[in-house]
């Protein structure tokens, strides 16, 4: 009796253990028949899906499941019927007491003929945090696929492995663009490290500004020279570090072929080198005796009468402002680098009381500021306003606005440019007015051009001219 008692106790804490066990763990423990009826779950139900038990025991398991899981969820069912050894694992959504789906991750275990259970065991538990990020991660892998396979500039990724106190880089991923601009693919570079990929030199240039990278911990811009073929030689790159639990793990570069913009700009340099060396002459060489020539004149119309003496002042005075305009065309055309905020009224009325206007009237009708390198365009304005007075009279009126909203006119109601003529204009040694140097003009468009803006010429309201520069970034209206 004693024995059959403790028996009975024994069978009793068991009973309680697993009953505990099953209330209270997090997963979910559901019982069905060979039909898909549930005849068991757990009370984890309410905590998980939001039911008490009570309203889904009856019920067919694929009333809460979603139709487009339905039949993977029958698959598996299907599965553990037809092979009662084996277990299957599948993942559905499942309908939630509010209404909202939560992704459910089931084992299920065939325990037909069991003589506790008697029907297929489902293990359950909620795994929709993980959906969801699997989900994340999905779509930006297909984000970061579509950005590597779309965007014109080359891409490459860098895998990271620091051992003690050295670093080693090997390439990871070319995207297709970089394969494209230096014929090397991921293929031939996978696992291999820069200096075995491009040699020791270069190898050697590139680890440099990795291990910069790595140490500054941010992004970094920089150009680099790297031969990878005939059309490829310089290039600008921003390399990016990845860190993963504090530690930097890969590096991501995006590099752009800039050869043709180095070799450009070399060759402007070499020229405007040039035009230095010229300049430098024209202003020692040839202004010095030209000053001589023009004191001796002068001396000698004080001390004899000639009627050569005029026409040799005008001429040498003449050749002065040749002087003068030739080395500001050859120094003037070089790009403009540093601009700052310029007051249209200030700068135009600077240049006017420089300029010999006689009786001449300047009307400002617009207010504005804008970028750009105020002594240069100081050439400009008196150009232009010299320009109008030579050919427009004395009494000429200037009118200076804003064009467009995108930029600036000068106009006067001279006799105009005629339309056959405005292209020629520009060009050097082009003057219509007795005495000019036939430069003015193209200092102007020289200089305009070098801000990156566009100079053209229309008729002015009075039939005068206009000169339009459209600029590149709208300026600031008062």
């Amino acid at each position: 009796m004693e024995d059959d008692t403790a028996l009975r106790e024994t069978s009793k804490h068991g009973a309680d253990w697993y009953r505990t066990l099953v209330e209270e763990v997090d997963d979910l423990a559901t019982v069905v028949d060979t039909d898909g009826t549930i005849t068991y779950v757990s009370p984890a139900l309410t905590r998980i899906l939001g039911y008490d038990p009570d309203e889904v025991v009856g019920h067919e398991g694929f009333e809460f499941v979603h139709p487009e899981d339905r039949e993977r969820n029958a698959d598996a069912l299907e599965t553990v019927l037809s092979n009662p050894s084996e277990s299957e694992t599948v993942e559905v959504r499942f309908r939630h007491a509010d209404g909202s789906w939560r992704w459910i991750e089931a084992t299920m275990r065939n325990r037909l003929g069991d003589d506790i259970i008697d029907g297929i065991l489902l293990s359950s538990r909620d795994v929709t945090e993980r959906k969801e990020y699997e989900l994340e991660a999905r779509e930006l892998a297909e984000e970061y696929e579509a950005l590597l396979n779309s965007v014109e500039d080359a891409i490459f990724l860098i895998n990271v492995e620091e051992n003690g106190d050295s670093v080693r880089f090997e390439f990871e991923r070319l995207s297709p663009s970089y394969e494209r601009q230096t014929g090397i693919t991921t293929e031939e570079v996978q696992g291999q490290t820069p200096r075995t990929v491009f040699g020791e030199k270069q190898g050697a240039e590139l680890e440099a500004n990795y291990h910069r990278c790595v140490n500054a911990g941010e992004p970094i811009s920089y150009q680099e020279e790297l031969r990878v073929g005939e059309g490829a030689r310089f290039w600008q790159t921003k390399l990016a570090p990845v860190i993963s639990e504090g530690e930097i793990t890969r590096l991501v570069g995006v590099t752009r072929n800039v050869t043709e913009r180095v070799e450009r700009e070399r060759q402007l340099r070499r020229q405007n080198e040039r035009l230095e060396e010229f300049a430098s002459v024209i202003s020692h060489d040839l202004r010095n005796p030209l000053n001589v020539a023009q004191g001796r004149a002068t001396l000698l119309a004080e001390q004899a009468e000639s009627s050569h003496l005029d026409p040799l002042l005008q001429a040498l005075d003449r050749m002065e402002a040749i002087v003068e305009d030739t080395l500001t065309l050859a120094r003037q055309g070089d790009t403009i680098c540093e601009t700052e905020s310029i007051s249209l009224t200030d700068l135009v009325g600077k240049c006017w009381a420089t300029v010999d206007t006689d009786d001449a009237t300047i009307e400002i009708i617009d207010e504005m500021t804008f970028q750009g390198d105020p002594n240069r365009l100081r050439h400009v304005f008196e150009n232009l306003f010299r320009n109008a007075v030579e050919h427009g009279g004395s009494d000429v009126t200037v009118r200076v606005g804003c064009h467009d909203e995108r930029g600036i006119y000068v106009e006067d109601n001279g006799p105009g440019i005629p339309v056959e003529k405005r292209d020629e204009v520009f060009e050097p040694g082009h003057s219509s007015a007795q005495g000019g140097t036939g430069f003015g003009l193209t200092i102007v468009k020289r200089i305009v051009e070098a801000h990156g803006w566009e100079l053209s010429v229309t008729d002015g309201t009075d039939g005068g001219a206009q000169f339009e520069f459209e600029m590149a970034q709208q300026g600031e209206f008062v």
